[in-house]
């Protein structure tokens, strides 16, 4: 069930709230290609629990000029014509791979345009690193003035698809991407709705010097926020003090919303990851399907 602004799905974490307040015109080709999931990202499945064929779809990798260089993104839209709401998927540090391509997928199954990009191809393909180190050192180059300026190339690129519907343009993200939807909400208003999985909440001197908490008084959409109790790396007092900024803030920051899943890990979606949580990742998607169709990305 949604929250209201002042209510979590965990009591444990409205508890906190005290404590916290006292302190080409059509599909570009391109090659094709699948790669390995990063070995820094620990342990992997076999194979991702969720494999969704493009069957039905018109899907396939793109590129999108950028300032210094072509930027990759992967695009999956029904076959039958029409126009077609949006999606956006930011991926997690580990850039583009087939983990976001399949949401696409799974997206596209359901009526919309579904679009991802690799924020991190300037640095490489994060995906095939195999120490957590590079990895984040890797992704911690991107700073947020060329993330949102790649983000704009983009929508201004979706805008060029005839089956894409860029009045209706929801973005969604996991853990690094998840905190690019707050920033990005905050930065385009052409976003209609935004949906955070987990999103960072930290800054990162020079590059992210500023946080959700910083930008999230002022959206131009709403966004729901997806957190996971167990998150040791996103403790939840700092999610409660992300949701006393938004109660001060305007109309969409007022109008976004937080649910909260106890005892779950960070990236409970991955499902290609030992962190992923079958029900609350399913449950998740399902609040995020409703969050963009009650905010007209539908």
């Amino acid at each position: 069930m949604l929250q209201d602004p002042t209510t979590f799905a965990d009591p444990h974490l409205e508890s906190l709230l005290p404590a916290v307040m006292s302190g080409r015109r059509g599909f570009i080709a391109a090659a094709t290609s699948v790669v390995g999931f990063a070995l820094a990202a620990g342990p992997v499945n076999a194979q991702a629990v969720i494999r969704t064929s493009a069957d039905g779809l018109e899907a396939g990798d793109l590129v999108v000029p950028v300032n210094g260089g072509s930027l990759p993104v992967y695009m999956a839209a029904p076959v039958k014509p029409g126009k077609y709401p949006v999606v956006i998927v930011i991926p997690e540090i580990f850039g583009m791979h087939e983990y976001q391509k399949d949401m696409c997928r799974r997206l596209a199954k359901l009526g919309y345009v579904g679009v991802s990009l690799d924020p991190f191809f300037r640095s490489g393909d994060l995906s095939k690193l195999t120490s957590i180190g590079e990895v984040v050192g890797a992704a911690n180059k991107l700073a947020d003035p060329v993330m949102l300026a790649d983000l704009d190339a983009l929508v201004a690129f979706i805008e060029t698809q005839p089956k894409a519907n860029a009045r209706k343009i929801g973005v969604t993200g996991m853990c690094r991407g998840g905190r690019s939807v707050w920033m990005f909400a905050a930065h385009n208003p052409k976003v209609k709705a935004g949906v955070s999985w987990y999103g960072g909440l930290n800054p990162v001197p020079v590059t992210m010097p500023k946080t959700p908490h910083d930008v999230a008084a002022g959206l131009h959409a709403p966004v729901l926020g997806l957190y996971a109790g167990a998150d040791s790396g996103i403790p939840v007092a700092e999610v409660a003090r992300l949701q006393e900024v938004l109660k001060a803030g305007n109309k969409n920051a007022q109008a976004s919303r937080f649910i909260l899943y106890p005892n779950v890990p960070h990236a409970f979606h991955a499902d290609y990851r030992p962190s992923y949580r079958k029900e609350a990742a399913e449950a998740g998607w399902q609040e995020m399907l409703t969050w963009f169709k009650a905010h007209g990305v539908v």
